[in-house]
């Protein structure tokens, strides 16, 4: 996969994700997850990191959106965001919330 480029998987699996999974599914790929939540409703204005990450949605949704780059996308469980450094991003969340497992992308 090219590093430089925005991916979005959406869940393939028969079973609902569970946290545990996908902790499992990031640890295998050598990194190190953390967890975090938003509440309904929540919105990210534009910013852009240093560095890439990972995100991992375990329930709930938020939708990305990436102002110059591609279009919006909204991620629900067991969906995965692999977003390069540098990539103006935002988020809003969904109507039940969210949470996420992400990590820094090496």
């Amino acid at each position: 996969m090219n590093e430089n480029i925005i991916h979005v998987q959406k869940w393939s699996g028969r079973e609902r994700p569970n946290e545990e999974k996908i902790r499992q599914l990031l640890l295998a790929e050598g990194l190190e997850p953390f967890r975090w939540e938003a509440g309904p409703g929540d919105v990210y204005h534009a910013q852009t990191l240093t560095h890439g990450r990972i995100i991992y949605v375990v329930s709930g949704s938020i939708t990305f959106g990436f102002p110059i780059e591609a279009e919006p996308t909204t991620l629900r469980a067991g969906d995965r965001l692999d977003l390069p450094a540098k990539i103006p991003h935002n988020a809003a969340v969904g109507f039940d919330g969210v949470v996420c497992l992400e990590a820094k992308r090496h």
